[in-house]
């Protein structure tokens, strides 16, 4: 797609679920390295902001899924604001995809599956690492991540640490960006409508 071809809307699906998994994988063919990586902005209640990269396992009609610590800082804002933002940029394909709704945490058949899918060195971190709280130094952190082998030794299949799983954004909105010359970019929103959504044309 060149820089002077539109984004309209008779090019996009109706579902935006499907729009995004269309576009990730067009990310992967072009090749992207991470084409699900995606900025992932969250608030304390008090509305204090923060923002990190999370790579997204799952976009579905039932939300969009990622996974951390539930006691890491995005895991503790979730809890008291479960609400946030997401940001996926992919600028060798000049696109850009913004979503943005509610957060609950995935069942935990959900997160058992996916934990069990990590390499054992990924699975014996998420054990290791109390995420985003101070360590002495990167010393006593290679200990941690010892004593947790050391703990698992023999053991084929780690469990997954109550602290760690999923979550699930509920989406309700939805931004579809696309590069123009002159700045005069396409951007389509999908906001709910009825048991459908409602495709809108914002200015750039």
């Amino acid at each position: 797609m060149s820089d002077s071809t539109p984004l309209l809307e008779s090019m996009v699906d109706r579902d935006p679920f499907v729009q995004l998994r269309r576009w990730i994988e067009d990310g992967a063919r072009h090749p992207i390295e991470e084409p699900t990586a995606a900025v992932l902005a969250t608030a304390t209640a008090a509305g204090a902001p923060s923002a990190r990269v999370v790579l997204l396992k799952d976009v579905a009609e039932g939300g969009i899924t990622f996974f951390t610590n539930y006691d890491s800082r995005k895991g503790r804002e979730l809890a008291e604001n479960p609400r946030a933002a997401l940001c996926l940029h992919w600028q060798p394909l000049r696109r850009q995809a913004r979503v943005t709704g509610t957060v609950e945490r995935a069942s935990e058949k959900v997160s058992d599956a996916y934990y069990a899918s990590r390499p054992r060195g990924s699975r014996l971190g998420a054990w290791a690492s109390p995420q985003s709280a101070v360590v002495e130094d990167r010393a006593a952190l290679d200990a941690r991540y010892r004593e947790a082998a050391a703990r698992f030794d023999g053991v084929a299949a780690p469990p997954r640490p109550p602290h760690w799983g999923g979550f699930v954004l509920r989406a309700a909105e939805f931004e579809f960006w696309r590069h123009r010359d002159d700045r005069m970019h396409d951007r389509l929103r999908y906001r709910p409508d009825g048991d459908g959504w409602r495709i809108e044309r914002l200015a750039p």
